[in-house]
């Protein structure tokens, strides 16, 4: 791949930057599979996607049409992948739980013993912002190294007002010098934390009546989800903190039936939430429910395996009532540690029997839509032109390998951001 900068040729150039010699998988259904346009060129304009379509079809030479002009040299080209849930900051790690979840432990007495999410609490309380906002960058490099151009970050490691708010801020901070977008999430309802194990209301006064408002009015966050299930918060409990989300005007979400069939998939239908996420245990009754609210439904493969889990989500279901799927790597550091979104897809396809195209669906349009955002995840005229440039032989084998990157280099909002092999 290769580029010429027109810059100081005669004439205005139309175009801030034109991509030629592409294999292009748009991801617009109901055309061929991936939306793909072979001998393709895309073209960039004030970072938003100006004109997509077969290159001979150029209305004039790519030199004369823009100020850069890379030529991809048969590269695949897709929508920058989308990371829709994760838990990116947070203090330590948890590889102490992993040797005794290998050694038979269950997440749910892990939890119970004060290990899991309260050990990262206590670490994540500890750090100062600056270590949160170093490792966090840390491990975003890597998910961009793997395609991503926009990933959610949910706090929830803080469970008090003075961790939850550094929490967002660093999220805030890494949307602004990351060069990626980031999307926040309040997660103060995650579990209750240890000084409130026997005051569950009063936590959740806290979370309703001090951090919800407080971060609604400093715009920290984007959304707010909360963990229905039998370790965190009930429906009631959850039904409140999803109600106080929306009287703020903040969108929801929640992290649905990974324990255990509590109806929190209902639950998130019935507030209108972006995604209800995990799902391995919803029914046919909360399947219908997110198919009649248009919630997308967030499968996490990373957690699954990592948990040895084998009560999988019922894909089927999604498919035939036409929920939207979305899948994500869920990074945490107790039960998804996974820095990359090609081998959530490869896990989903085979762990979950997603096809590959569904797999690239689910990290592209349909994440999209989990985050509310209209105008990436496909690639047409007048979306972001938020990019993943690849060397794959097809759009398939970027869920088939596993271990090192394909990513060749991502653009972000017109612009290259991760360091192209190519481009130098």
């Amino acid at each position: 791949m290769h580029y010429r900068d027109q810059r100081h040729e005669s004439g205005s150039p139309q175009y801030d930057a034109l991509w030629t010699n592409a294999r292009i998988a748009t991801m617009l259904t109901g055309t061929v599979p991936y939306g793909a346009l072979e001998g393709a060129a895309l073209a960039a304009k004030d970072g938003a996607i100006a004109w997509l379509g077969v290159q001979s079809d150029l209305p004039d030479a790519p030199e004369r049409l823009a100020v850069r002009v890379i030529d991809v040299g048969g590269r695949w080209i897709t929508p920058g992948l989308i990371d829709s849930h994760t838990h990116l900051i947070f203090g330590g790690e948890r590889v102490a739980d992993f040797e005794r979840r290998v050694g038979g432990e269950r997440y749910a007495a892990a939890a119970a013993g004060g290990s899991g999410i309260a050990y990262t609490v206590a670490r994540t309380r500890a750090c100062d912002e600056a270590t949160l906002f170093r490792d966090a960058l840390r491990r975003l490099r890597t998910h961009v190294a793997n395609g991503t151009t926009t990933i959610e970050i949910k706090s929830g490691y803080g469970l008090d007002v003075e961790t939850e708010l550094r929490m967002l801020r660093v999220a805030r901070r890494l949307d602004a010098e990351s060069g990626i977008s980031v999307r926040t999430t309040y997660l103060g309802a995650h579990v209750v934390p240890p000084e409130y194990a026997e005051r569950r209301e009063a936590y959740l006064d806290l979370v309703c009546d001090v951090m919800l408002p407080r971060i609604a009015n400093e715009r920290l966050a984007d959304a707010v989800d909360v963990f229905c299930d039998t370790i965190a918060f009930s429906p009631p409990e959850a039904a409140r903190v999803l109600a106080t989300a929306r009287a703020l005007g903040l969108a929801v979400k929640v992290h649905a039936d990974q324990i255990a069939d509590t109806g929190a998939a209902a639950l998130a239908a019935r507030y209108g939430a972006l995604s209800a996420d995990h799902l391995e245990r919803t029914d046919e009754h909360g399947v219908l429910a997110l198919a009649a609210a248009g919630t997308v439904g967030v499968v996490l493969p990373g957690a699954y395996y990592f948990l040895r889990e084998t009560v999988k989500p019922p894909l089927e279901a999604l498919r035939r009532h036409g929920v939207p799927l979305a899948l994500a790597t869920d990074c945490n550091p107790g039960t998804s540690p996974l820095l990359g979104l090609p081998t959530a897809m490869n896990l989903a396809c085979v762990l979950f029997g997603l096809s590959p195209e569904e797999a690239l669906a689910g990290v592209t349009r349909n994440a999209a839509r989990a985050l509310g955002l209209a105008d990436r995840g496909l690639l047409a005229v007048g979306k972001r032109c938020d990019l993943a440039l690849w060397d794959v032989g097809s759009p398939a084998e970027i869920a088939y390998w596993l271990g090192g990157t394909c990513c060749a280099g991502v653009v972000v909002a017109g612009k290259c951001r991760a360091a192209d092999r190519s481009i130098d």
